[in-house]
């Protein structure tokens, strides 16, 4: 097992990581920004190291001092968390060429499922189910033309090397292709540095359905169940639940399969997450493979009780998968709302300072946060501050617990989504499951 492992990133996944290496017995480093000075996360850490200004280019994503930390502090881990450089294969191959083990899959895997594009063909090739699409990445624009009149309009125009919802365009007409095509690049070059897209089938009101998996160094590999992520904005996932409302034991066995498999194919390690679209028909194609932790890990957590972090640690170090497939059971149903530093009308990020900071609790209530009261919410990064999670027998306990937690959750001096999250709660749609990723553009217009 390592001794200590510096946490490459910050807030609560940051603070999640390290109360996980203390019950581990490992020591830990914190890195932080200057604006991150007083921040929980650092305070909780064994060793701090500030790696640069609040600009995360030249602190948190700035690869030079991050290892330089590592290197000073002497650590034999690094934890990327998500975000910032928990997929860069670049940084994960650095990490690897000075002898510092990252917490993740191998910068190959990373490179290979962090272009879309190949990882759909890596995935076809095994016979598996994928949104039908380009077979690769688009040059121009009428390669595009071309790919969606074969497949049919309305289609998506995605980024390679996307994630969080940047680079994609939908395209309802082939007019509108063109101009499209050159936003999706523009954005994408902007934000990722690679301006490649590729071309699927957008299909109306899908389900957003992802599967966790666990593989360990052996090419053992299981899966924990899905999570139903369907309520975003703008490709941002806002509340995520297990198990799905509509998926039963027969389609969970087999999406779990193709997950198996998908990662299988690409000699994948660690912990990661196969993304799927289910449609109207509960037929469902594989997207992509995300080659970190997730956000909303916790909910997994919740049903199987299997601590993921952990798991990832001592994947990382070269254990064997503790359990089989045939271990994981799957106990009552849990939510996830992530809480934003935003207004909730507006959708505008709202930083400043938290005057009052009282979170719920009780029984199936879980709250992973780094703030407290008189925490400054900077401007300078993601606007989640907080995940709440609750867990029941069944999902109508769960949501029952979620409506009680978000009325006791006091956050003051910035405004939140909580507000929203309540309003999602009670929306009668919601309660019978009846939701896909279009979900909340009604909503909000309603």
């Amino acid at each position: 097992m390592f001794k200590k492992v510096l946490i490459a990133n910050r807030g609560e996944i940051a603070l999640r990581v390290i109360r996980a290496c203390r019950e581990l017995g490992i020591h830990t480093v914190a890195i932080h920004s200057e604006a991150d000075a007083l921040a929980l996360h650092v305070r909780a850490a064994d060793e701090k190291v500030c790696v640069g200004p609040a600009d995360s280019a030249l602190s948190y994503r700035n690869i030079p001092n991050v290892l330089s930390a590592a290197e000073i502090t002497g650590v034999d881990a690094i934890h990327p968390g998500y975000g910032f450089l928990s997929e860069n294969a670049h940084f994960a191959e650095v990490c690897e060429s000075i002898g510092i083990k990252f917490i993740g899959p191998s910068s190959e895997s990373i490179a290979l499922m962090g272009d879309k594009a190949k990882a759909r063909e890596v995935v076809a090739k095994r016979g598996l189910p994928v949104t039908p699409g380009s077979p690769g990445e688009l040059r121009s624009e009428d390669e595009a033309l071309q790919a969606a009149q074969k497949i049919g309009f309305p289609v998506i125009i995605k980024a390679t090397a996307g994630g969080g919802g940047r680079g994609m365009r939908v395209v309802n007409r082939a007019e509108d292709l063109g101009r499209a095509f050159q936003a999706a690049q523009a954005e994408a070059k902007s934000t990722f540095g690679n301006d490649g897209v590729y071309l699927e089938r957008y299909f109306l009101e899908p389900r957003h359905i992802e599967v966790q998996i666990l593989a360990d160094q052996q090419g053992r590999v299981i899966h924990l169940g899905e999570r139903d992520c369907s309520i975003q904005r703008r490709h941002q996932k806002l509340v995520e639940e297990t198990p799905s409302p509509v998926v039963d034991d027969k389609l969970r066995r087999e999406i779990g399969r193709v997950a198996v498999e998908a990662v299988k194919a690409a000699q994948y390690r660690n912990v990661g997450t196969v993304e799927f679209l289910l449609d109207k028909e509960r037929n469902f194609y594989f997207m992509e493979v995300n080659t970190r932790i997730q956000v909303e890990h916790p909910i997994t957590e919740m049903v199987t009780g299997i601590d993921l972090i952990k798991e990832q640690i001592r994947l990382a170090a070269g254990n064997p998968l503790s359990i089989r497939q045939q271990d994981v059971v799957l106990t009552g149903h849990s939510l996830e709302c992530r809480i934003n530093a935003e207004d909730s009308e507006k959708f505008i990020p709202s930083p400043g300072t938290i005057t009052k900071y009282s979170p719920p609790g009780g029984f199936g209530v879980r709250v992973d946060s780094a703030m407290e009261s008189g925490s400054v919410v900077v401007p300078y990064y993601d606007s989640m501050i907080a995940k709440l999670i609750t867990h029941g027998r069944d999902r109508h306990e769960s949501m029952a617990r979620m409506r009680r937690a978000l009325g006791e959750f006091v956050i003051e001096g910035i405004k939140t989504t909580i507000p929203l999250h309540r309003r999602i709660l009670d929306d009668s749609d919601f309660q019978k499951g009846h939701v896909s990723t279009s979900f909340l553009d009604r909503f909000l217009a309603g």
